[in-house]
């Protein structure tokens, strides 16, 4: 079992540049791929950005790409999204996802109770 605990959510302003972090227990954190997934009100959850285990890969979706940086720290068993210049459009519950070596789709097997982040214009 690998257990996953958001947190850095909240309500910001438009323009503002938040870090989302997410710490990992239970397992052998460098094994897994991580992702950070969101879901706003009415839509489907989506893949934001994904980080493999060795960290020579990173994805983003189309909304996130030049503005959204995943990173992870080993040493800290934690896994981060810098998200910069946030809309209105970037609020959503924001969760953390695991899965072993890297994320291929959008059924991780590991997640993260989620955490909201609120963009007011």
């Amino acid at each position: 079992q690998v257990q996953l605990v958001e947190s850095g959510g909240g309500t910001v302003q438009a323009g503002d540049s938040p870090r989302l972090s997410c710490a990992a227990s239970g397992r052998t954190f460098s094994d897994y791929g991580m992702g950070w997934f969101r879901q706003a009100p009415g839509k489907e959850r989506e893949l934001v950005a994904a980080i493999s285990w060795t960290r020579r890969n990173t994805r983003y979706a189309d909304s996130a790409k030049g503005r959204f940086t995943i990173s992870r720290d080993d040493a800290k068993n934690t896994v981060y999204l810098q998200m910069n210049s946030l809309k209105p459009e970037d609020t959503a519950v924001y969760y953390c996802a695991a899965d072993p070596y890297i994320i291929t789709t959008i059924t991780p097997k590991y997640w993260g109770q989620g955490t909201q982040v609120t963009v007011s214009s």
